[in-house]
């Protein structure tokens, strides 16, 4: 069956079937996100051992970590008694679990468009208001849930002893922003959406919007393919450790926790970036190991190929797997776009694209982490309890090189591009 639109085109009645139905099809895509957002929190954080915190945290955790995992924020305060005062800050987004959360939404959102080759900006608008309605509700809920206060044990010694006598057994608690996480997190869908929209060649865009599918949509899949890529490689080689050399719990916890949190910034350190950062006291990466062997030092250290080869000499590995999917990346931009492109024009799109794409790492990938403890004025009497740990880039010295590694692999790959066949060509000896 099918109907006419206005303009006298043949709509079939799946499409009628999507207008009518579109709270049901949004309503299973924000529920899917949460829900595959909230098992691989779980998952992870039970895997660290956050399943024994104690006074029922697990699960408020678990929800605090959905919310940073959209870009909301979580507070943390601590409660030490009268004679005690601890500090604690927390700043780091578990992007395995935003992953997860991105890929869902984007399939939940493309599905009902697919097999469309244009639609209309009010029909894209309003199914994006379904879905950021429902998400807004949800994200509510979420944020709300994710608050909790619990103690923190200090020891049968002197020093729990001490803490008992005096009443500064620690209490830790963390609650969110709600108005700033839920505004973040519907910005955070608005970008996944928008970025769903870009990568797919299957999605429709609004007529208007057609003229922008020749430099956009090639570059935006080629980024989005080269991230992927990084975190299949990534996951290759954690599985592969956990099998050699155990740490299996620790290992399958930074795997659905914050394994892009790793191999991203990877990237940028395979393209010569340097990132700066510190580990002291509890605090760690367990892996892999050399980080926390070139962080864990009295001064702010730097990270890149150098000090991390000084190390373990198989980091310039970082190296060859950037020049290799750099190079892959810029082949299939250049072979999903017009043979009318000019290589030039591929080495153009591919360093803006590279840029944004470093330019985002940087800021998703910065980690910082505080706790201390002091009685009577008596700083860090919590010995193991307190401790640093943070991981920021340089971030316009990364943004910087990703504009030359962005112009020599997107000419390259234009040229490695020429002789396979593209949408658009006409013979085979047309000039790049």
């Amino acid at each position: 069956m099918s109907s006419r639109t206005p303009s006298g085109q043949v709509r079939p009645s799946g499409e009628r079937a999507v207008a009518r139905h579109g709270w049901a099809h949004a309503l299973v895509t924000v529920v899917g996100a949460l829900l595959a957002m909230a098992v691989v929190s779980a998952l992870g954080l039970w895997a660290a051992g956050a399943a024994d915190l104690p006074d029922g945290a697990f699960a408020p955790v678990v929800a605090a970590t959905v919310v940073t995992a959209v870009g909301g924020t979580v507070r943390l305060s601590g409660s030490a008694g009268d004679l005690a005062d601890t500090q604690a800050d927390l700043t780091v987004i578990p992007l395995s679990v935003t992953l997860t959360g991105a890929l869902v939404v984007a399939w939940g959102f493309l599905r009902p468009l697919r097999h469309r080759a244009v639609a209309g900006t009010a029909e894209l608008a309003g199914w994006a208001a379904r879905v950021a309605a429902l998400w807004l509700l949800a994200l509510i809920g979420v944020t709300l849930a994710a608050r909790h206060t619990f103690d923190i044990s200090l020891g049968d010694d002197a020093l729990g002893e001490l803490g008992d006598l005096f009443g500064a057994s620690p209490r830790i608690g963390f609650t969110t922003d709600v108005p700033l996480s839920v505004f973040v997190g519907v910005v955070w869908l608005a970008g996944v959406l928008v970025l769903a929209l870009l990568v797919s060649r299957r999605a429709p865009l609004p007529g208007g919007l057609l003229r922008f599918q020749t430099s956009v949509r090639p570059a935006a899949y080629a980024m989005v393919a080269l991230l992927l890529a990084y975190v299949a490689l990534g996951l290759v080689i954690a599985l592969i450790v956990a099998a050699t050399r155990g740490h299996t719990a620790e290992t399958f916890a930074v795997i659905l926790l914050g394994l892009p949190n790793l191999t991203w910034p990877a990237l940028t350190i395979g393209m010569g970036a340097t990132w700066n950062g510190r580990v002291e006291g509890p605090f760690g990466l367990p892996m892999p190991h050399v980080l926390d062997e070139v962080l864990r030092t009295p001064d702010v250290s730097e990270l890149n190929l150098r000090t991390l080869s000084e190390h373990d000499g198989r980091v310039w590995w970082l190296l060859v797997a950037a020049v290799v999917l750099l190079l892959a990346a810029a082949f299939v931009m250049a072979v999903r776009s017009p043979a009318r492109v000019r290589a030039w024009q591929h080495a153009v799109h591919m360093a803006v694209a590279l840029a944004l794409t470093v330019f985002m790492i940087c800021l998703v990938g910065r980690v910082s982490a505080h706790y201390g403890l002091s009685v009577l004025g008596i700083g860090d009497l919590g010995g193991g309890l307190a401790g640093e740990l943070f991981l920021r880039p340089r971030l316009w010295g990364a943004v910087g090189l990703a504009v030359p590694w962005g112009l020599v692999t997107g000419f390259a790959g234009a040229l490695l591009a020429r002789h396979v066949r593209r949408r658009g060509q006409v013979r085979s000896d047309e000039p790049a």
